[in-house]
């Protein structure tokens, strides 16, 4: 469609000029103009998949996105405790303690498979955050059973994946309908109000506390490599997403922001692919703008479970999905939650090893 509205474009403009240029020559000259500019036009509106212009001037940072390859996506909240994929905030938080919380050996797991950067759910559906934000009092303040309500997994985890030389994400989930039972959710209590993903202060200006706990998360923890967010295109912020993206970018230039499931680098640094729930939605082959495919080695749970045999997926298809991605132009980001020791360990664990080992890792 858009090659047929270029040519379109270039025909109409070609019989303009014989009507109104004087000479041959001129003719010429203008057409060669109007070919050239409408050539532009349509190498710009049918990129897609395919090499895209760069206006923004991000090139440089999605291509050192891109050297990094593979990934750590880390689903650590209040789903791990809860059992739940999309806890609604209604959850006990007393029912969080990961008595034996090791963001280092998360870092080391990422290292022994070979992953050069990690991605952790600094909040959830839940609303809980993993920090002290000074916003809300629904954090890790809550989580009386962790360190007695002193800790911070965000300061933990990107000082552990720094010291190991890792790149260190963070993943933030945007508001949305996650009481649905008909869908991963969990109805509210009844009486309570559905808090659509975010902490109870955030009523009333969704788009303003936000911005305040992305402000916590990029100004209080130093350089953040990746920002993760999660239903971005929502019906209570969606509108106001390039703003907020512009806020971003702001505070941390050189934060590549992956907004999920995107497919327009309008509104994310990098195309974003949803592996396990758009399994046909891929980068093509010959892709070549810069892109990352998320995927889970749980089979289509993100949050820990006590795995049975077969409900993994081998070291061969992380492998195997690793260099499809890399050969299309993408980076993979597997999920390997810890569990509720706070670990990585198990079958999960062992895993990692094994794919490590399939990759030469030394």
């Amino acid at each position: 469609m858009e090659i047929a509205k270029g040519r379109y474009i270039i025909s109409t403009l070609y019989r303009y000029i014989r009507r109104v240029a004087g000479s041959r020559a001129l003719r010429c000259a203008l057409a060669a103009f109007a070919l050239f500019f409408t050539s532009a036009t349509v190498i710009t509106c049918t990129a897609g998949h395919q090499a895209a212009p760069f206006p923004d001037g991000r090139q440089k940072l999605r291509n050192d996105f891109l050297r990094l390859k593979f990934g750590l996506f880390l689903h650590f909240n209040m789903g791990t405790f809860a059992g739940r994929e999309w806890a609604n905030g209604y959850e006990d938080p007393a029912i969080f303690k990961p008595d034996r919380l090791n963001c280092e050996q998360w870092a080391q797991a990422a290292r022994s498979a070979g992953m050069t950067y990690g991605v952790l759910t600094a909040k959830h559906t839940e609303g809980y955050c993993l920090w002290d934000s000074k916003y809300t009092t629904h954090d890790i303040t809550s989580f009386m059973n962790f360190k007695n309500g002193r800790g911070d997994i965000v300061k933990e985890y990107v000082a552990a994946f720094r010291k190991h030389g890792l790149k260190a994400g963070l993943y933030y989930c945007f508001p949305g309908d996650y009481s649905n039972p008909s869908r991963h959710g969990y109805a509210v209590p009844e009486g309570q109000p559905d808090l659509h993903g975010l902490p109870p202060e955030a009523v009333g200006d969704y788009v303003g506390f936000i911005k305040k706990q992305l402000s916590e998360l990029l100004t209080n923890y130093g350089p953040i490599d990746v920002l993760w967010i999660d239903q971005f295109r929502n019906k209570y912020t969606g509108g106001r997403w390039p703003e907020i993206l512009a806020y971003v970018h702001k505070l941390q230039p050189e934060c590549i922001v992956v907004a999920n499931n995107a497919d327009d680098l309008a509104v994310s640094d990098v195309l974003s692919f949803e592996f396990p729930w758009k399994p046909d939605r891929l980068p093509p082959d010959g892709n070549t703008t810069p892109a990352e495919i998320c995927d889970t080695i749980q089979r289509k749970t993100w949050f820990w479970r006590e795995s049975q045999p077969g409900e993994l997926k081998s070291a061969e298809e992380v492998v195997r999905m690793l260099h499809f991605a890399n050969e299309r132009h993408a980076n993979y980001l597997l999920n390997v939650p810890p569990d509720r020791d706070g670990l990585i360990s198990g079958a999960h664990l062992k895993h990692m090893h094994e794919i490590g080992q399939r990759l030469g890792v030394k």
